[in-house]
């Protein structure tokens, strides 16, 4: 089955089966290698990524669903010249130590600060509350976010 969809900014159309999920497409046929896939069942949410405005965990979404959608990897987010503001706090509050999980904590508050721009550390806390982390205790990760959103407000004045 033929589908068509925005990935990171540019068309894409691409044969797949009806049963791939939209993980291994993205991983295995398009080589973008920064989602992750630590569980296969939704619970780590090393995989995420936007669909839309939305974050979506791609290990549960068929491929065929994103027909016509625009797709956002953690690749699309930023380049190594320009980093995006939530890649930039993750770097400078060490939110991270292995990074495997890095990707998918990074999609997913991306798109949370685009509904709350301004979070409390509880919300903050909140919002990562679907992605595992097996290294850190978090604290970084939660820092990093409010770092982050302190750099997009600071953006859009």
């Amino acid at each position: 089955m033929n589908i068509s969809f925005v990935l990171n900014g540019k068309s894409v159309r691409v044969e797949v089966e009806p049963a791939t999920l939209l993980c291994d497409l993205l991983r295995d046929k398009l080589g973008l290698t920064g989602t992750h896939v630590g569980c296969d069942t939704s619970q780590c949410g090393a995989c995420v990524v936007h669909v839309g405005e939305s974050s979506v965990k791609s290990c549960t979404l068929l491929a065929v669903a994103v027909d016509g959608a625009r797709v956002t990897t953690v690749e699309g987010l930023g380049t190594p010249e320009a980093l995006h503001p939530m890649q930039i706090a993750f770097h400078e509050n060490h939110g991270l130590q292995c990074g495997f999980c890095t990707p998918g904590f990074i999609t997913t508050v991306t798109a949370y600060l685009r509904s709350n721009p301004d979070p409390t550390e509880e919300q903050a806390r909140e919002a990562i509350g679907g992605n595992l982390c097996r290294c850190t205790g978090y604290q970084n990760i939660v820092a990093s976010v409010l770092r982050a959103a302190e750099l997009l407000r600071e953006r859009a004045e």
